[in-house]
């Protein structure tokens, strides 16, 4: 499945405030480019159309403000087990940690959202020391730090939630991960992006912390494939 997307046309809907499905900036005005704005939510609304998402949204996952002129990055993270979208959040719940991701998406396909767009999630986590500079999200000013507990001085940044979207694939060591799941990224990306306005840089979540290990071996060619063009083939 492709999903293309026309950029020029979305920034508005991010940017200038249109409203979008599923209570993300619900609510807001366009101001000054009606049309475009418009469109812009069209094009994100088509996207979003393609997609099999469920909302779970949970107030302990919300953990602070995130507009658009805060969004960086598409965090990208493997669940680590064998269990399905609806059981790992019902695992984050029920741990009362705050810990979550904006999204879950299934081997199938189907996508669970837990957390909006523009609200912060804590599926990050600490970052090495400096990481937070280096990657350019030194405000974390807007993240309420509900369940947060140091690991150390050598991961004491905390940045990249406040200016991020999680995104977890159902995986566990030695599974592939299906066609249908890496179609289901491919258009939670575009959407997104769609959504912004603008292209957000893609990582895993070994990038943002030494010593984590997702996403797998296995992902290594499927994410290079996103950070250069922003789809799994």
């Amino acid at each position: 499945m492709t999903y293309a997307i026309t950029l020029a046309l979305v920034g508005a809907c991010a940017l200038a405030g249109c409203t979008m499905a599923g209570g993300d900036g619900a609510g807001r005005e366009a101001a000054g480019a009606p049309g475009k704005a418009s469109r812009a939510a069209g094009i994100a609304e088509a996207q979003l159309d393609r997609l099999q998402i469920v909302q779970d949204l949970r107030d302990e996952f919300d953990h602070g403000e995130k507009g658009a002129q805060h969004q960086r990055y598409i965090v990208l993270h493997d669940t680590e087990s064998e269990a399905d979208a609806a059981s790992i959040v019902e695992y984050w719940d029920q741990a009362n940690t705050g810990v979550a991701a904006h999204f879950i998406v299934n081997r199938d396909g189907s996508i669970v959202q837990c957390v909006p767009l523009d609200r912060i999630a804590h599926h990050a986590g600490f970052g090495d020391t400096g990481h937070n500079a280096l990657y350019g999200v030194t405000d974390e000013s807007r993240d309420d730090r509900v369940g947060t507990v140091p690991i150390g001085d050598a991961m004491a940044d905390y940045g990249m939630n406040s200016h991020s979207i999680g995104i977890e694939m159902a995986y566990a060591a030695g599974q592939d991960y299906p066609a249908a799941q890496l179609e289901a990224v491919d258009g939670l990306i575009a959407y997104i992006n769609a959504y912004y306005g603008f292209e957000s840089r893609i990582i895993d979540h070994k990038a943002w912390r030494t010593g984590n290990s997702d996403t797998s071996s296995a992902f290594a060619e499927y994410l290079a494939n996103y950070q250069d063009h922003g789809t799994h083939d």
